[in-house]
């Protein structure tokens, strides 16, 4: 049976089941509290006796390795217990000052709930215990035992709770807590994204209405009044005219269409995108190109855009003498990405929060990448853009 949305109503099988791990999880929580506790306790008595040898550099990384391989197990076990017991997934890797944190932290939390669990086994007892089966009690001990059995209840709800947060306060994030994080980034990407093509549709209609157009109603009146005079000098003056009309349309129309995707990329990859913009901007440009092998159609679209986008910047707004772009690849755990650099001599005072700018990292953090601008007042202007490959 489902329900509505395709997922499976929780039964008292499986709420039992949870019952019955958020026990288990705090019966072996009290346990490992007490097990940090003496670790806590003779943690003082230890520094005070080593004290005398911490003088030298070897004997404190000699220390400190000694102290991580204490802590480290236990805190292993811990995340453990939480995955197993309490359906939480740290990611983080803390290292020795926050697992030791998170001990310090725990430690009470822990020694209280074994508090909150003798709590159940005596309410159950003294519910029961007007049996004759039993000691035969007064029933009047029976509400006594069901506020002792509903503290026991709420003290453990609260338990599995503290214990959840203080593991992704100290420990470090959960599986959840990324993909929440995730989902808000993709969320808020996406808007972007949308925000940012609806410009540049926006744009393009702007360069094909002033500039396209314009050249070809001129194209068009030239030619008008040529076919009205075709053997004069005036007539053969607006012939020329009208053929360069039609080279500068050409030009301009172009011009938009590298802007809206360049033939090159797709045709010949990133680097003769890169090279060709270069041969296609008025100002002078210095590229540095680093890459062993080609990225993704993706990684590479949105690497030219951002050098595109800032290279407009640069001559439009800046008014700078001079761009240097940077292409190279970085390999960190094994996932390749891809860094773009452009920096430039300009005035400076870019707005990240401009248009533009945020539709290129709408468009870097689709891919998970990230965008960085610095751009002081009076410059220079670094934009950096780093796309993984994966």
């Amino acid at each position: 049976m489902t329900t509505d949305d395709g997922t499976r109503p929780e039964g008292h099988g499986a709420r039992r089941h949870g019952w019955a791990r958020a026990l288990a999880g705090a019966a072996a929580g009290t346990v490992t509290a007490g097990a940090a506790a003496v670790l806590l306790a003779l943690l003082p008595a230890a520094c005070v006796a080593a004290l005398p040898f911490l003088v030298r550099p070897a004997a404190r990384t000699r220390s400190a390795r000694v102290l991580g391989s204490v802590v480290g197990p236990l805190v292993a076990l811990e995340r453990r217990r939480l995955e197993a017991l309490f359906g939480v997934e740290i990611v983080g890797r803390p290292g020795t000052a926050r697992s030791l944190a998170y001990l310090a932290a725990r430690c009470p939390v822990g020694l209280f709930g074994g508090l909150v669990l003798a709590f159940l086994p005596a309410g159950l007892y003294l519910v029961a215990s007007p049996l004759e089966v039993l000691d035969g009690n007064d029933p009047g001990i029976v509400p006594v035992g069901l506020a002792l059995v509903y503290l026991s209840v709420q003290g453990t709800v609260g338990l599995v709770g503290t214990e959840s947060w203080l593991a992704r306060r100290l420990l470090g994030p959960s599986r959840q807590d990324l993909m929440e994080e995730r989902i808000g980034v993709l969320v808020a990407t996406r808007a972007g994204v949308v925000t940012a093509v609806d410009e540049e549709r926006r744009r393009i209609e702007r360069d094909l209405h002033d500039g396209v157009q314009q050249r070809l109603v001129l194209l068009g009146m030239a030619l008008g009044r040529a076919r009205r005079d075709p053997g004069s000098e005036k007539g053969r003056a607006l012939v020329e005219q009208a053929h360069e009309e039609t080279r500068n349309a050409l030009r301009d129309l172009k011009e938009v269409a590298w802007r809206v995707y360049p033939a090159a990329l797709a045709e010949e990859g990133l680097r003769a995108a890169l090279h060709g913009l270069v041969g296609r901007s008025a100002l002078p440009i210095d590229l540095e190109y680093r890459l062993s092998e080609a990225p993704p159609p993706a990684v590479e679209t949105a690497a030219y855009f951002v050098v595109a986008e800032a290279v407009t910047n640069a001559v439009k707004h800046a008014g700078a003498r001079r761009v240097g772009i940077r292409v190279w690849e970085r390999d960190d755990g094994g996932t390749r990405s891809v860094v773009v650099r452009v920096s430039d001599d300009g005035a400076g005072g870019a707005d990240p929060s401009g248009t533009g700018l945020t539709g290129l990292a709408g468009r870097v953090e689709a891919l998970d990448g990230r965008l960085s601008v610095d751009s002081p007042a009076g410059g220079p202007t670094t934009v950096t853009a780093e796309v993984p490959c994966g």
